[in-house]
């Protein structure tokens, strides 16, 4: 049985009311006006409904994201305790960082630095879920309610969506982008946390 829209989202609202301010690092990411052209290709981005399902051209691509599922969920299992939830996890980041054309240690990295994989991490600028997406981008390129920031799929393709647009802003230059994904544009101290928790992934 399918749950009603709105239930789910006042659920997701009671849960991360039950959650404890985290110390996150997003928080001054700055909301910068957009062209009409980048506003609806963010939107036609994040409105793509297609499940977090992967697919695979041949059986040697399906055996490598399999080992690197196991691997990862067996380093994630300290941070993630559930089975369900892990597999959920990282199913749906590798798919959406592909989707983006981003490397998938990259955003782990980030996830690791943002929220230390808390489904419900919020900062005390209000900054959401494993990527601590702000709320105003649900008001820019989505449907205005930033509840949904916690549901897994759709903070995931939010945060790979808007890491993919500032990597192109910025020419690919990756400290300069997730610079500007913190908040903290040429300072390094936040972009060179990520790439060593990049590494770990790898």
């Amino acid at each position: 049985m399918s749950v009603p829209q709105g239930s789910r989202r006042r659920a997701l609202v009671a849960l991360a009311a039950l959650a404890p301010l985290c110390p996150v690092h997003a928080g001054a990411q700055l909301e910068e006006p957009l062209a009409d052209a980048v506003r609806s290709a963010l939107s036609a981005a994040i409105h793509y409904s297609a499940p977090p399902v992967p697919a695979f051209v041949d059986v040697a691509s399906r055996a490598r994201y399999q080992q690197w599922h196991q691997a990862s969920a067996a380093r994630l299992a300290s941070r993630m305790s559930e089975p369900v939830l892990r597999d959920e996890f990282l199913q749906t980041l590798w798919y959406e960082a592909k989707r983006a054309g981003l490397e998938v240690a990259l955003v782990l990295g980030l996830v690791q630095v943002e929220s230390g994989f808390r489904k419900f991490a919020l900062s005390r600028a209000g900054a959401r879920g494993y990527m601590q997406v702000m709320p105003f981008w649900a008001r820019l390129i989505g449907d205005g309610d930033p509840a949904v920031l916690f549901h897994t799929q759709t903070n995931l393709r939010f945060g790979c969506v808007i890491l993919r647009h500032y990597l192109d802003r910025e020419a690919g230059n990756t400290a300069m982008a997730l610079g500007r994904y913190n908040g903290s544009r040429g300072q390094m101290a936040y972009p060179e946390a990520v790439l060593a928790a990049q590494r770990i992934w790898e």
